[in-house]
């Protein structure tokens, strides 16, 4: 979905209407880091890591809380903890904007290390937050359940989403992704060039670099799943020199 910076400033006083609640002040940001990122980045994993996996999302996205809780876990597992991969997240406002901006405003409250734990959060309740958001008394109770867990009070909750620095630094960031040539989420970068889809042969196939993406003579189909991503970053992380984690053997 395609924003406009119009519909963004909108979608920034319907967020505050929406909630009028949040806690405050700090953002937490990547000190340093690869070459593929930029300031204000949000970042986990070794900045020596051989492959620098980007992502665009929404925590208002269903496709992205379906990436967060199927295949993200593998991600970190896998390659973040064992310093092959550098996982950066940058924020986008697709979805339901006002709740995901909510969202984001509230994962840039809590404090800096636990940015990623607010997004696993949001990915996690993101159907219960949706229902209430429908509901007369709207998303704020979910919200504040999930500022609580980072050890939020309320006045701080209180007082985040009505910070309009705050807020327009989250719409910055969305507009920086359309700026980016992003137009939809989840999408994911590796070091330094797009994940896209496209058809070859009537398959939708990833492309990367512009061509067909190989691996083992053969192409990849445009899925994100588990399985895919590992491939992928198996072959990624071979590439650029570093050591692929040994499969999983099954249980006797």
């Amino acid at each position: 979905m395609t924003f406009t910076r119009r519909a963004l400033a909108l979608t920034s006083i319907a967020t505050a209407a929406l909630l009028v609640a949040c806690g405050g002040g700090g953002s937490s940001s990547s000190g340093g880091g690869t070459q593929f990122e930029r300031a204000g980045d949000r970042a986990i994993g070794s900045t020596n890591a051989p492959v620098t996996l980007i992502e665009y999302a929404s925590t208002s996205c269903p496709h992205c809380a379906d990436f967060h809780d199927e295949v993200y876990p593998t991600i970190e597992s896998r390659y973040v903890e064992t310093g092959q991969v550098r996982f950066v997240f940058r924020e986008m406002l697709t979805g339901q904007p006002q709740l995901a901006q909510a969202g984001f405003m509230l994962a840039r409250c809590a404090p800096e290390d636990r940015y990623f734990d607010v997004i696993g959060l949001l990915m996690d309740q993101q159907q219960a937050i949706f229902q209430a958001a429908g509901s007369p008394t709207g998303a704020r109770g979910e919200f504040w359940n999930i500022a609580q867990t980072v050890g939020m009070t309320r006045d701080q909750f209180n007082a985040c989403i009505t910070d309009a620095e705050l807020r327009q630094a989250v719409g910055d960031a969305h507009n920086q992704a359309i700026e980016d040539g992003i137009d939809g989420t989840p999408r994911f970068i590796i070091n330094g060039h797009v994940l896209d889809a496209d058809r070859t042969g009537g398959q939708l196939v990833y492309y990367w670099n512009d061509a067909p993406l190989m691996i083992g003579g053969e192409t990849v189909p445009a899925t994100v799943d588990q399985e895919t991503f590992v491939r992928i970053l198996d072959h990624f992380v071979a590439e650029s020199g570093g050591t692929v984690a040994p499969a999983d053997t099954p249980e006797e």
